[in-house]
């Protein structure tokens, strides 16, 4: 019993996970088809991103700082090491956008600033979707390398005020020599929860029909073995000598 209720609550866990996957999947395709708006209308210094409002498309024009370029390790495509490129963009205000602008493949050992193709000079205006600042202990930045892009972390690595969030490129105008791969973005399917919540409740019924079926096991095998049921062999062997005393 413990074991199917626990397999029915794991089942509707998976289909919350479902409804939260079609929220997100919703909430990204409306964000992606509003026009891009000014990158100050959406985020802010040291404010996190509205929920609501990541996957918003927003256009920025700024100038790279790229001595102030931050890797984020181990990012894998297809198999292959590589490392995502985080640069700073000093935006007209004075302010600093966080700009992911795609990866890069390395060897294992990962790569360093240097080693990564550089941005465009001058004057850039990119064009990118927003994204929420990653948490805990893998946003730690160390050496302008990290795990995870947060903005607070990297804001305070650096030593600048950062707007919240940051932006994972699609465009930038001019475009560089040597572009990085694009962003990946996320498959807009319903993942595999239907079909996890109908395995977890199929555990549960199992687990129900294997106590009845043990019951009745033990039930029709206590049966068999019902005192009298059975003849003892030496009241039998007695019984056929008295008879042939006779």
């Amino acid at each position: 019993m413990a074991l199917a209720w626990l397999a029915w609550r794991l089942g509707e866990w998976q289909f919350d996970r479902l409804e939260e996957r079609k929220e997100r999947n919703a909430l990204i395709e409306r964000n992606e088809s509003l026009p891009p708006v000014d990158v100050r209308e959406v985020l802010a210094p040291g404010e996190p991103v509205a929920e609501e409002e990541e996957w918003r498309v927003v256009t920025a024009t700024g100038s790279y700082d790229e001595a102030a370029t931050v890797i984020v390790r181990y990012r894998t495509r297809e198999g292959a090491p590589g490392v995502e490129v985080v640069v700073p963009l000093e935006l007209g205000d004075g302010s600093t956008l966080l700009v992911d602008r795609g990866w890069f493949g390395t060897d294992n050992r990962g790569a360093t600033p240097s080693d990564v193709p550089p941005p465009p000079q001058g004057q850039v205006t990119v064009t990118g979707w927003v994204r929420e600042d990653a948490t805990g202990d893998e946003a730690e930045v160390t050496d302008q390398s990290t795990r995870a892009i947060s903005s607070e972390q990297i804001g305070e690595a650096l030593d600048r005020e950062v707007l919240g969030g940051f932006v994972q490129l699609e465009s930038e105008s001019p475009e560089p020599e040597q572009p990085l791969e694009p962003a990946e973005l996320p498959e807009l399917d319903d993942g595999p929860h239907f079909f996890y919540g109908l395995q977890w409740w199929f555990f549960g019924a199992l687990a129900i029909f294997g106590f009845f079926y043990l019951l009745y096991d033990e039930w029709r095998g206590g049966r068999r073995t019902t005192p009298g049921s059975e003849r003892p062999e030496h009241a039998a062997v007695d019984g056929d000598h008295r008879a042939r005393d006779e």
